[in-house]
């Protein structure tokens, strides 16, 4: 579909770029990747050598000095090619962006290269089996054993950890003035002792598989901390507000791919006398999910330009709202899509049906749409919390 007008003519080029690589894969590989049970692992080491993966890092690091506004316009244009990389949220959209903001000078050194060439991976591990959308009740802790670190607890639903070389950890650690928990970030290297792994059954088709993690009195060195200590949630909504941008770009790419799928067949099937794209009862309906595209894509970039002006108060409220309105977008582009191919829209031929439950996570991660609805409710609006 369109691009808007608002963005810059190198953004224009940036996205027409990235559309091309995207379109020499196309939603083929991607599908035959997952049959396979294989990674992307060639158009994410084609993308990285174009300078696509490393776009937000810092020049100094081997990145491309941009912000969250180009690295979500790749992830965009490679969904609505069909073939979306959901690694580029969590490796150098997270973890790329709170070390940059964060990590001391020996781990950006260490780490933001190889973010930024491909080289290297990070998973990002937040989600807990009680804890739900509460990061206060967070029950991974870190305590100080001499001068190391000590972790224990779990995660569940961790994307990319077998294909990741650390997981970046949010623990909990004790706040010596006040006795309370307070969150904290560490570098996991994949094959610490006591950092165990084990995959998920999804019924999301996705060459990135899901994982639950146990730390089991996994010891790390006290440069593993990321960071200040006593940062706490500033440190961590420096990830996640990222987070919830690039997932709606991640939406958005999905919707539009679909819609693309379903005017291009409303255009061209021929039932009765003009094709069925002719009829209202089909084409308002693809009308009216275009038209929810422009808008989310519309608030996502409100949301990413705020967040690379340092407005990180700003940032939260547009990126939840931009999640949101992505994540709607998208199950309705992909429903209507499926509809208006009818039974085809069921085959494996045309690729829409497994589509379904993948635009449903945008509505479920990284944080529900009724705690979005919480957030705006007592942030935006002033209304009483109810929890």
């Amino acid at each position: 579909m369109g691009t808007p007008t608002i963005e810059s003519e190198e953004h224009r080029a940036l996205r027409k770029a990235v559309a091309a690589l995207g379109n020499r894969y196309g939603r083929e590989y991607f599908t035959r990747v997952v049959a396979e049970g294989a990674h992307t692992d060639e158009l994410w080491a084609e993308a990285a050598e174009l300078g696509y993966l490393g776009v937000n890092l810092p020049e100094e690091y081997g990145g491309g000095g941009g912000g969250i506004v180009e690295l979500s316009l790749v992830l965009e244009e490679l969904g609505a090619a069909g073939c979306p990389l959901l690694m580029l949220v969590v490796s150098p959209a997270i973890c790329g962006t709170v070390l940059a903001r964060f990590g001391t000078e020996e781990q950006k050194r260490t780490w933001l290269p190889g973010l930024a060439d491909g080289s290297r991976k990070m998973a990002f591990g937040i989600t807990e089996p009680d804890a739900g959308s509460n990061s206060h009740r967070i029950t991974t802790t870190a305590r100080r054993e001499g001068g190391d670190w000590v972790l224990n607890g779990r995660k569940v639903f961790i994307s990319g950890v077998d294909i990741a070389d650390a997981t970046l950890i949010v623990g909990r650690t004790e706040d010596a003035r006040t006795g309370r928990l307070k969150p904290c970030l560490f570098i996991v290297p994949r094959d610490t002792p006591g950092f165990g792994r084990s995959p998920i059954a999804m019924e999301l088709s996705a060459p990135e598989k899901q994982f639950e993690l146990t730390l089991d009195e996994v010891r790390l060195p006290a440069e593993a901390l990321v960071g200040d200590e006593d940062a706490g949630l500033l440190q961590l909504f420096a990830g996640l507000n990222p987070e919830r941008i690039m997932t709606a770009a991640f939406a958005l790419g999905m919707g539009r791919y679909a819609l693309g799928r379903a005017v291009d067949y409303a255009r061209t099937r021929q039932v009765w006398k003009e094709p069925i794209g002719a009829h209202q009862s089909l084409a308002h309906p693809l009308a009216q999910a275009h038209i929810e595209l422009e808008l989310a894509r519309l608030m996502m970039q409100k949301a990413a330009h705020l967040y690379d002006a340092g407005d990180d108060m700003g940032a939260g409220e547009a990126a939840n709202m931009a999640k949101y309105a992505a994540a709607e977008a998208a199950v309705h582009a992909v429903d209507q899509a499926v509809h208006t191919l009818g039974g085809n829209g069921l085959t494996q031929e045309y690729g829409l049906a497994s589509m379904i439950t993948a635009a449903r996570v945008a509505r479920i991660a990284p944080v529900s749409r009724e705690m979005i609805l919480n957030f705006v409710s007592h942030q935006s609006l002033g209304l009483p919390k109810s929890y």
